[in-house]
């Protein structure tokens, strides 16, 4: 696991290579290494996980292929053996050492030979000019944040957006529709960011562009289980036997390995399964004090069934300022999920405890049909009542309505004419073939999966240098959820039916019976006169400041403070901690952009930057 970094048909100095790698060495801290021509240059900041004393980066150094990796190839000894067959001679036993020999091999179509979760760069200099190849996995488990020039035809990458920006240059022009796309959907959707010049390369993408030339862009299809079965006991022991053969594959490391316990299915399912694999440690966060969704005792339950050793993470919401700052600051543009606070802290206090790698529930409700928007979309559109508005406004952090009395009238005007979703996925959505779940389920894994929820993991896992892996993100695990019927995802009321039976028998009955709740942050208990997050809120939700940009209007703002006081309610307090986030992110970024481009230091960054170096 590490971080990535570069440039292409471009210049850049020694020193904002240096100064980009440091922004990010908290997700590599082992290690870096750098490849520079007065053309291009490749740069790696590594995690040591498996060969720790080998996987020198870029791979291949010196020879007509180079690569720099980010990601985990869990099929790498299978390569290894086949490409030695073959005749080539790999260096180490370093998952990307494959890299190089693999390209040789089979040219653009290597990637699909790879299982696991990735970005990489690739430079191929046999040509008469160079060529960069850029690719990601097959959901966006590894992201990849680049600026392409169209006129000079010059590229920028790296794996984090604050490390782009230390390139300079980079980021001066935040999008003016970005504020109405982040609370419509809680974080930019598809390849926007909250900068004009800024973009991610979506998942399944290989990118590849000749030294001054322009990009080719495929995006290889998606994986889809072609023997999926309509018997609901033959799917969910299918199931249950892919997610057993993938857990063990993923808890294979030269490092300890730890796991996320939330105390819900999906988290504890995997923990139940790795624990079939010998000791295990399990980690649960909660908040000190007495606050709802507390699920404490259901993880602590799911961790003595299993054998584990239990750490319970507790936090002050006393301290949620300051562990606000640090965690926008990682993720480098708003994401609006309260959780992420929790999930910064809780992976700290895990490589705190000597783990650099931790197994999480994640993506399950995506692949599998457990959010309770899903359910009630899919009983509307059944029985013919509209379902999209309904469905979309679950999926934001304001609701239209609430949006637009919270916009100027100025700012409602300019939003119309850039909508917050990509039009291909809006359209796929509303009008694409398949069933409405069907449509859903493809929206959720191919859109809101990787922007909301694996860059948020990605970049909050690695910002205390630990490797979260995701086996419901496993190609043979979404592929088998690709291809599940309507009634096997969500029926009578009940959500993810076929992993709720793949787990029967695996985990305690009060975890199985349970109420589905959300992995959050009570934020509308926390929000509320008399604690400091309100104050800070308040002070930074001024009427006068947030007025200023002539986006929001302050009045319309204080009137939604005013009603969470008077009746704390679950959509005004969303809706606030996101224009809280959102304020905290411009204060870091917008407002300081071109300073960073200088130093490479934003203000607020202090903590994060000490840790990296």
């Amino acid at each position: 696991m590490c971080r990535i970094f570069g440039y292409f048909n471009t210049v850049a100095t020694p020193h904002e290579m240096r100064t980009v790698a440091a922004l990010q060495r908290h997700g590599g801290p082992d290690a870096t290494g750098m490849a520079q021509t007065p053309d291009w240059g490749l740069g790696n900041n590594r995690l040591a996980v498996v060969d720790l004393d080998g996987g020198e980066q870029p791979y291949g150094r010196g020879g007509p292929v180079q690569v720099v990796f980010n990601g985990e190839i869990y099929n790498h000894e299978e390569l290894r053996r086949g490409l030695e067959a073959r005749g080539h001679s790999l260096p180490d036993r370093c998952d990307g050492s494959v890299l190089p020999a693999l390209y040789l091999e089979y040219g653009e179509e290597f990637t699909e030979h790879l299982d696991g979760m990735y970005t990489l760069a690739l430079l191929d200099s046999r040509g008469e000019v160079p060529r960069l190849l850029l690719a990601t996995d097959h959901v966006g488990m590894k992201p990849l944040y680049y600026r392409w020039d169209a006129t000079d035809r010059s590229l920028r990458f790296s794996s984090e957006l604050p490390a782009l920006l230390g390139f300079g240059g980079i980021g001066a022009r935040v999008r003016e529709s970005a504020l109405d796309a982040y609370l419509s959907t809680r974080t930019p959707f598809g390849t926007r960011t909250m900068y004009e010049d800024v973009e991610v390369l979506e998942p399944g993408t290989v990118w590849v562009c000749e030294l001054g030339g322009t990009p080719r862009v495929r995006r290889r299809p998606a994986d889809v289980d072609g023997t999926a079965v309509r018997d609901g006991f033959t799917a969910a022991r299918r199931v249950r036997h892919t997610l057993r053969s993938e857990v063990g594959r993923l808890l294979v490391a030269d490092v300890p390995v730890a796991l996320i316990t939330s105390g819900g299915l999906d988290s504890s399912l995997v923990t139940a399964l790795a624990a079939e694999h010998g000791p295990v440690h399990t980690f649960n966060i909660a908040y000190r004090g007495t606050w709802p969704f507390d699920e404490r005792h259901f993880a602590r339950e799911v961790a003595e069934r299993a054998g584990a050793t239990h750490h319970q993470v507790e936090i002050d919401p006393a301290g949620f300022p300051e562990l606000l700052e640090d965690t926008v600051w990682h993720l480098g543009q708003p994401n609006a999920d309260p959780i992420a606070l929790s999930t910064f802290a809780l992976f700290r206090a895990v490589r705190d405890a000597g783990f650099t790698v931790a197994l999480t529930g994640d993506a399950a409700d995506e692949v599998f049909g457990g959010y309770e928007r899903m359910r009630v979309a899919a009983e509307r559109a059944a029985a013919g009542a509209d379902w999209s508005q309904g469905y979309l406004d679950a999926l934001s952090a304001a609701p239209a309505a609430l949006r637009n009395g919270l916009y100027t009238e100025a700012y409602r005007a300019h939003v119309t004419t850039d909508p917050a979703l990509p039009a291909a996925a809006r359209d796929d959505l509303l009008h694409g073939p398949g069933t409405v779940l069907d449509r859903i389920t493809r929206f959720e894994l191919d859109y809101r999966l990787p922007a909301y929820h694996l860059r948020r993991v990605d970049h909050l896992s690695m910002a205390s240098s630990v490797e979260a892996r995701v086996p419901f993100c496993q190609r043979s695990v979404v592929a088998l959820g690709r291809a599940l019927a309507d009634h096997q995802r969500i029926q009578g009321g009940q959500v993810k039916r076929t992993l709720y039976a793949a787990a029967a028998g695996l985990l305690p009955d009060r975890v199985l019976s349970r109420p589905k709740q959300p992995f959050t942050l009570p934020v509308t208990a926390m929000l509320r006169p008399g604690t400091s997050l309100w104050e800070y809120a308040r002070d930074l939700l001024a009427p006068g400041r947030v007025s200023a940009a002539g986006r929001l209007d302050g009045r319309a703002v204080d009137a939604l403070f005013a009603a969470q006081a008077d009746r704390p309610d679950d959509t005004a307090s969303l809706a606030l901690w996101a224009l809280l986030v959102h304020e905290v992110w411009e204060e870091q970024f917008r407002h300081s952009v071109r300073r960073l481009g200088a130093a490479g230091v934003p203000p607020g960054a202090t903590r994060p930057l000490v840790v990296a170096a």
